[in-house]
């Protein structure tokens, strides 16, 4: 070792200063930032590529997830284990982030929600900013305007092929696409959607939608967790209090097939003994299941 190189050592071991360790960084992923003009915000989008990406011209399917800072690894990583374990075919992950500079829960709140709620007392997780809502049908254009041709122009993706994961507040902005634009994605995979959101407005969506349309090719699975249900006691209502998201869901669910639509195929489960907190990577596995081929 050099002197020089000795004595910064020395330096640092006599001052206590120890160098920070590595981060952890997944295999085969990318971070692109990316503008939503139209929004006058920045977002990144997380990109994860299968391994055999670089060995080919194939295009895979493409699966774009919300909430991705928490639920980008775990689609990852589902996938990538369902691949190599259980026969899937590989895919693609896109995470979309929050807002560059906002709170989550500040970000998710104003772009995956259709209305601002009529009656509500939420705080704010960014001081001296007042929460925001309602903006999902302008993030969803951006998501569709801007995020698929980057998506499209800088991967080998298949975009006839493009899934749709979200869950609670995601799943509401995925249910935006459904009832406005339901071919923006060839698959759905929503868990635990907020249906209680604005005493109930995804309801009314639903009617206004059926009473136009006598079709909505969609393919659909609703997952949730078997405990996301009133406790004892307690009368259900469409607040956030007094929700029974069980009930909610199979209430939607009914309403979509009622209308016997000939383009759209749903699938309802109830993963019992699991909650809001766990339920997630469930409604994944089994959503990819539903839509993503396998040779076992």
């Amino acid at each position: 070792m050099k002197p020089f190189s000795l004595l910064i050592v020395l330096c640092c071991l006599a001052s206590g200063a120890v160098a920070a360790p590595a981060s952890y960084v997944l295999e085969n992923t990318e971070v692109r930032d990316i503008r939503a003009q139209a929004l006058k915000r920045d977002y990144q989008l997380y990109v994860a590529l299968p391994d055999s990406y670089r060995q080919g011209n194939k295009r895979y399917p493409v699966l774009f997830v919300v909430d991705a800072n928490y639920a980008f690894p775990v689609v990852r990583n589902i996938a990538q284990r369902l691949n190599k374990h259980a026969g899937m075919e590989e895919v693609v992950v896109v995470g979309l982030s929050y807002a560059n500079g906002d709170g989550g829960v500040y970000s998710r709140r104003r772009d995956y929600t259709p209305t601002t709620p009529r009656k509500h007392d939420y705080r704010s997780d960014m001081p001296g900013r007042q929460p925001a809502f309602g903006e999902a049908k302008a993030y969803g254009q951006f998501i569709s305007g801007v995020v698929f041709p980057f998506i499209a122009s800088n991967y080998r993706v298949d975009m006839q092929r493009k899934v749709f994961i979200g869950h609670s507040y995601g799943s509401l902005l995925g249910l935006q696409f459904l009832l406005t634009e339901p071919r923006t994605f060839e698959h759905y995979i929503l868990g635990s959607p907020s249906l209680w959101y604005d005493a109930g407005v995804m309801f009314d969506r639903e009617q206004a939608y059926a009473a136009s349309h006598k079709d909505l090719p969609a393919s659909v699975f609703f997952g949730i967790g078997g405990l996301e249900k009133l406790a004892a006691g307690k009368k259900r209502s469409r607040s956030e209090e007094d929700a029974d998201m069980v009930a909610d869901l199979r209430e939607f669910d009914g309403k979509l097939k009622s209308h016997k639509y000939p383009g759209l195929k749903t699938r309802l489960r109830v993963f019992e003994d699991e909650d809001h907190a766990s339920v997630f990577p469930f409604v994944l596995t089994h959503g990819l299941r539903t839509y993503l081929t396998s040779s076992k």
